[in-house]
């Protein structure tokens, strides 16, 4: 049923003002043409959107909202968001060996940090 359809990503946050420094200016991200209204903004993501809207429960999934697959380029990314003032999390996971701020396992390397309201978001790669 939805199997050849896309689908996007939506988080909740609690200032749209901050969300649209972070995930415009700190992430990169491109804002969707049009696709901005005082309470939701979207952007554009390869070929995935990504929506951040206004909400009172912002913050409250302790689990990863959304994961970036960057191929080879997870430890160049880290490196660029770090300057940026991008904190990283780390955990203790089985199988994945903690190297600076990047999650090291068999053939995967991932890295998670937190946007303004405390979203847990993702880059993963090789």
């Amino acid at each position: 049923m939805l199997a050849n359809t896309e689908v996007m990503a939506t988080i909740a946050v609690r200032d749209i003002a901050a969300a649209r420094e972070f995930y415009g200016n700190v992430l990169g991200l491109q804002e969707n043409p049009g696709g901005g209204e005082e309470e939701v903004v979207s952007y554009l993501s390869g070929s995935a959107l990504l929506m951040v809207y206004r909400s009172e429960f912002a913050g409250t999934n302790q689990a990863t909202s959304a994961t970036w697959t960057v191929g080879d380029e997870v430890e160049e990314i880290v490196k660029a968001l770090k300057t940026k003032g991008v904190a990283f999390e780390h955990y203790e996971m089985p199988g994945l060996q903690l190297v600076g701020d990047i999650h090291v396992g068999d053939q995967m390397k991932v890295a998670w940090f937190k946007d303004p309201d405390g979203n847990v978001l993702s880059i993963a790669g090789n």
